[in-house]
Parts: C-alpha cells; structure tokens; sequence
C-alpha cells in the first residue's frame, strides 16, 4: 500500500514572512507595530507590543487593538493562499471575545489557522496569548475571496 498524497501546502508559492512584514509598510500594522513572526505550514504568527499606541486609557491592551491583530494575521494569511494574480481575500465580519487583560509594557502573540478554505469564502480563527501563554483574546473572522479586476 503506498502512503496518502501529501495535502495541498497552504502558502501560495514564493510567500514569504519577509514579504509579508514589506507589504505591511506604512499601513496601521507598522503604526501599532505588528510584526509577523513565524509561518508555519498551517498557520501564521505574529505579535504586537502593549504600549501607548495600544492601550486604553486604564493602561490595559484595547480590545480593538486585538480586533486589530486578529484581523491582521487572517487577512494576510488568507491572501497569501489564494493566487494574487486572480483573487483578493477581504474580511466580511469578525467576532472577538476578550478573556483576559494584558498589561501595558508587555507583548501578545497571536497564531491564525484556518477552519474553512473555500472557492468563494474563508473562516480563520484566531488566539491571542499574553507571554505567559495565556489566553488574551480569541476570534473568528469570515473573509470573501473576490476576483481581482482586470489591469
């Protein structure tokens, strides 16, 4: 008996982390500092610093900045599965439930792994864990893959 056919990898190929970090320049990501970290062969990683940029006015990680992260880490993940050429991947709706503060001063990293890969929609879920690995913030997050217009 022959062994199973490996499954199709989930990075459309030449995808890198460094691309990913280039193409992030200059948007809201630098500007809160997200970094992508680690790509994995079903997930992508990232962190973001607890900091002036993030917190809320009680010195405590903003639920939006993880909203922020969570969102960052899909999207991008999602784009770099499909074929860039032919098709955009863009959020439709996310869902967050925060378990857990963070502090200012410190760190959170957040790992996005696909549920759903679809011709036409993706489902990511996304965790978010403080340095010592507890659990911050989950989410989920619905995108639609959409045609790229023609150039």
């Amino acid at each position: 008996m022959s062994a199973p056919a490996d499954p199709k990898p989930l990075w459309w190929p030449g995808v890198t982390l460094e691309g990913m970090n280039t193409r992030s320049a200059g948007t809201l990501v630098s500007h809160l500092g997200i970094r992508l970290t680690e790509l994995g062969p079903d997930f992508l990683r990232g962190t973001m610093p607890v900091d002036e940029r993030t917190v809320q006015p009680v010195r405590i990680l903003h639920g939006g900045a993880s909203v922020v992260l969570a969102e960052t880490l899909a999207s991008v993940a999602a784009n770099c599965s499909v074929d860039p050429a032919r098709f955009a991947v863009v959020g439709q709706e996310i869902n967050a439930n925060h378990v857990r503060a963070a502090r200012e001063g410190s760190m959170v990293e957040g790992t996005t792994r696909p549920l759903h890969l679809g011709a036409r929609s993706q489902v990511w879920s996304i965790e978010i864990v403080n340095a010592a690995r507890q659990l911050v913030c989950v989410s989920r997050i619905t995108l639609a893959v959409i045609d790229r217009p023609a150039r």
